[in-house]
């Protein structure tokens, strides 16, 4: 049926433009806060991460649709990356205005917690696209492939609008936020 592969294929759209929109805001808030050559290096494994982190959870997803508490949990992960996003990438701006001396210790944090957060919204995403793609795994791999597409251009983008505009870093801090606490309440909906 052509037309429910079309009602599908922009579920899929809309999906990733929402959720893989969400990882873009941290990989590019983690870093904004690094010069230009390991902001680039971050963008990459951030990315890198999610490819590898949403190829598993999509031959996953069948089974971890089953797993109650298991939003719950990521969604607790999610408030500790808004934490150490608050601390690493706002409270430094508030400090200071000058470029953060990078060791290989928090170009590793930065690499680690790009990864959690990865985690996370991979999950997420590949559970709502999952959802919606249904029986059809060409449209679950169209989906895969768009949001990778999505983190890489945002990723990038947020990154240097962070570097220019402060402001931008509370948006995102706040979107990501809201994520962690529709995650949470997702769950604890399911236990009541």
């Amino acid at each position: 049926m052509l037309s429910e592969q079309i009602v599908i294929f922009f579920q899929i759209v809309l999906i990733d433009l929402v959720l893989a929109g969400d990882n873009a805001i941290i990989i590019g808030m983690v870093a904004s806060q690094f010069p230009v050559e390991q902001r680039k290096k971050i963008i990459f494994w951030g990315i890198s991460g999610a490819i590898i982190l949403r190829i598993i959870l999509t031959l996953l997803t069948a089974y971890l649709l089953q797993i109650q508490g298991l939003r719950l949990i990521g969604g607790l992960a999610l408030l500790y990356i808004v934490y150490k996003l608050y601390v690493d990438v706002i409270k430094t701006q508030i400090g200071q205005n000058s470029k953060i001396k990078v060791n290989n210790s928090s170009f590793f944090k930065a690499i680690i917690t790009v990864l959690i957060a990865d985690f996370t919204m991979s999950l997420d995403n590949v559970l709502g696209v999952a959802g919606a793609a249904k029986d059809h795994y060409f449209l679950l791999i169209f989906g895969l492939l768009l949001s990778i597409a999505i983190m890489a251009l945002g990723a990038t983008l947020i990154s240097n609008w962070i570097k220019k505009y402060k402001w931008i870093a509370w948006l995102g801090l706040i979107a990501i936020l809201v994520v962690a606490i529709e995650l949470i309440y997702t769950d604890i909906k399911l236990f009541i």
